[in-house]
């Protein structure tokens, strides 16, 4: 009995300290996380995160201090951690290559919702589609195409590829190609055209008048380049209707709107 209790005392005198320490360690280490992860999430909230991104970063961050809190308490208590530290670095190394992909898409995703390049509503084009953003998750954002189709694109590209947003200006500026006859005045094509932007009360003048010019002389048409610009919910209405105008306008005008052709000259011998 004399012999057990003096191996309890020796243990006691050596592990005893280490073991106080660690625990003064763990207890000191899990307030300070605790400071660290509060004033983590008020950094987040500050910076206006997506609200569903917010507890997996601070739960991320969370994890990441308490793993390496608890490898140094085991330190302290005498646990060799060197072979413990390479065995977890393999781990992750494997894990992290075999979901390559996978972190890659999660990462973009992290990226878009902490930049906000695009937001639900807009309108995109990117990764060759284009349609209007439902949904942005961890992972995968969600258009819906103009005919309703869902499509799903990984975040992992749609970070780091190029990307067109409609919808991040309040004006856009609609552009045409109106052509007329060769023989027709360009005068008058050029009031026809500028008459029937003035009557369109959805074009603006600021930040620009809107703009005609002959654009090119074609193989069939004298071709010009109309401009205006518009508010950006009008763009397709102020497009579709301008064709339509042009279109009864120039007839009326007696001004041709060609279509390809060819002349051909037959020579008798």
């Amino acid at each position: 009995m004399e012999k057990y209790m003096e191996m309890a005392i020796d243990l006691a005198l050596e592990y005893g300290p280490k073991l106080v320490g660690a625990i003064i360690v763990w207890i000191i280490g899990g307030i300070v996380i605790k400071a660290i992860t509060k004033g983590f999430e008020r950094i987040l909230n500050k910076r206006d995160i997506d609200a569903s991104l917010k507890p997996f970063l601070k739960g991320i961050v969370g994890a990441l201090l308490k793993v390496m809190l608890v490898i140094s308490v085991l330190g302290m208590l005498g646990i060799e951690m060197t072979s413990f530290v390479a065995i977890l670095g393999a781990a992750g190394l494997a894990v992290g290559m075999a979901l390559s992909g996978t972190l890659q898409n999660f990462a973009g995703g992290v990226m878009i919702l902490i930049f906000k390049p695009f937001k639900n509503g807009d309108f995109l084009e990117a990764q060759g589609h284009i349609g209007t953003v439902s949904e942005i998750q961890i992972f995968n954002t969600i258009l819906k195409t103009l005919d309703n189709k869902t499509i799903i694109i990984p975040n992992g590209g749609l970070a780091n590829g190029s990307m067109t947003n409609y919808s991040t200006e309040e004006k856009r500026r609609v552009d045409w190609t109106f052509g007329i006859g060769y023989g027709d005045k360009t005068d008058d094509a050029k009031t026809v055209l500028l008459d029937l932007m003035k009557e369109d009360s959805r074009i603006l003048t600021d930040p620009a008048e809107p703009f005609v010019a002959v654009s090119e002389l074609g193989d069939s048409s004298v071709n010009f380049a109309v401009r205006a610009w518009v508010n950006a919910d009008d763009y397709w209405g102020v497009f579709f209707d301008m064709n339509e105008k042009v279109y009864n306008t120039f007839d009326k005008k007696g001004l041709n709107i060609p279509y390809p052709q060819m002349d051909v000259h037959v020579h008798k011998n």
